[in-house]
């Protein structure tokens, strides 16, 4: 799982936006590359484990990033609002770990398709938690985007599927983060969150995790260690795209990753693409691009 969102990570200086839109490909190439090692490694050994030690070589990477900035790490770790920063970061832990079980009962494919209407809820709660107001074209976005949903799920085909609501949670988990991370961006620095997130994340996984460890095959090490690098290569990717670009201009481009996601899935997992994802997910793809048009005519 990703965190292709703007919110939480620095945008400044140049507007260099055919290189940022590279940048959100490369990206969104790497992230899904990420799932794909996430789901081989969750079917051989605990879910916990895998995310576990991929936390761990994340919060180095927040730590490194935090040290390199000025004031070092104790003024990324400074923050006026430090249990909303913890919830964020047990939240995020939860949503990635919940998704990685998505991707070993439902696969790639499925999963994605319904995760990637998690825009359309930010928008759609941001009126109750943030106090944000969301007129009636946003509205109709979010609700095209919801019967997206629907045609994937497919409620009251013969017996519906309860994991098929496992990628909804997700969605719903990640939208909340987001929220969160738009909240605490009111006193917080985007570095502060960004180290929270990495270090809460690592803590409470680690005191999870521990205990489900198992011993893992040489050859499965270097797909742990693949997946850590790809971890680590697209957030640098992504905190380089949002430096060089508007958020706006290249937030689009993350729905590339259901793409390439897909590829992955059915050539390398035999995952199928049925008929109802594929119409399910080009709607909630329609209705997210709709709303970030929206918001950048607001802006």
């Amino acid at each position: 799982m990703t965190e292709i969102s703007p919110a939480k990570l620095p945008r400044t200086q140049s507007n260099n936006i055919p290189l940022g839109i590279a940048l959100m490909v490369a990206t969104t190439m790497v992230f899904a590359v990420q799932d794909g090692l996430s789901r081989y490694l969750a079917e051989q050994y605990n879910v916990l484990m895998v995310v576990m030690i991929r936390y761990w070589f994340f919060a180095a990477f927040v730590i490194t990033i935090a040290a390199r900035k000025a004031g070092g790490v104790r003024s990324a770790a400074h923050t006026a609002q430090p249990l909303v920063q913890i919830f964020r970061g047990l939240l995020l832990a939860s949503e990635i770990c919940v998704m990685v079980v998505a991707f070993t009962v439902l696969g790639l494919v499925e999963t994605h398709a319904v995760f990637t209407g998690y825009p359309l809820l930010v928008a759609a709660l941001s009126g109750p938690v943030l106090g944000e107001k969301v007129g009636w074209r946003r509205w109709s976005a979010i609700g095209v985007g919801f019967v997206g949903i629907l045609i994937i799920l497919r409620p009251g085909f013969a017996v519906f599927d309860p994991a098929a609501a496992i990628p909804l949670l997700a969605a719903f988990m990640f939208a909340i983060y987001g929220l969160l991370t738009r909240y605490v961006a009111r006193q917080d620095s985007t570095a502060t969150s960004f180290f929270w997130t990495g270090i809460v994340g690592s803590i409470a996984m680690t005191l999870v995790g521990i205990w489900f460890w198992e011993p893992m095959l040489a050859s499965d090490w270097l797909f742990m260690g693949a997946l850590c690098i790809t971890g680590v290569t697209g957030h640098w990717l992504l905190i380089r795209c949002y430096e060089v670009a508007e958020a706006s201009a290249v937030q689009p481009f993350a729905y590339l990753q259901l793409v390439f996601v897909s590829v992955i899935g059915i050539s390398v997992f035999g995952e199928t693409l049925r008929t109802n994802v594929a119409i399910g997910a080009a709607l909630i793809v329609a209705a997210g691009l709709f709303t970030f048009w929206r918001e950048r005519v607001k802006r």
